[in-house]
């Protein structure tokens, strides 16, 4: 993988304060829209926990559709059901629209096509290579956290941007993000 550099870093305007492994990354995605020219209508993200990364992305696309169980995972700890708390905390953003589902149901049914799409699930291979192809498939620009924390999720990775003939960047900092374009 390339590693990717970004031409400048910028804060969005709107934020969440949470605790997040996803800090940092919000600094470059204004950056990788613009260099691969991605548009801006729609964002599909599976994996939103608690929604920091549903409103960075709510700074750059009309609609953001985030896709989770909203119970946390083997890797980031149990955590009960917390749907109804992220909801409450993103409800003043009109354009973030919440799904309560497991990606493998989402994406049987979904035949849209997205301008980016982020995938933080559990962080395996075999789920992040059936999520991830599936959003490489039907978005323009994917974006993968914990690529440097989770070897899985890096060859996850490389191998959905060679099925998919695409290219493959690594963002090696704040867990790495893996971007297929």
């Amino acid at each position: 993988m390339k590693t990717y550099v970004p031409n400048r870093k910028r804060q969005p305007e709107k934020m969440l304060d949470v605790v997040t492994a996803w800090a940092g990354l919000e600094q470059i995605i204004e950056d990788i829209m613009e260099r691969f020219d991605i548009g801006r209508d729609q964002c599909i993200e599976f994996g939103v926990e608690f929604g920091y990364s549903s409103v960075v992305f709510s700074n750059y696309f009309k609609k953001v559709t985030g896709v989770d169980i909203f119970i946390g995972d083997e890797h980031t700890d149990f955590k009960g059901d917390h749907y109804e708390k992220t909801k409450a905390s993103l409800a003043k953003y009109e354009n973030i629209e919440l799904i309560k589902s497991d990606y493998r149901d989402w994406i049987k049914e979904d035949k849209n096509l997205y301008d980016f799409s982020h995938v933080d699930i559990v962080h395996n291979y075999k789920e992040t290579y059936e999520c991830g192809f599936w959003a490489a498939q039907h978005s323009t620009c994917t974006v993968f956290h914990d690529t440097e924390s989770f070897p899985e999720v890096r060859r996850a990775v490389i191998d959905i941007a060679k099925a998919t003939g695409k290219k493959v960047y690594n963002y090696p900092y704040h867990n790495g993000l893996g971007i297929i374009v």
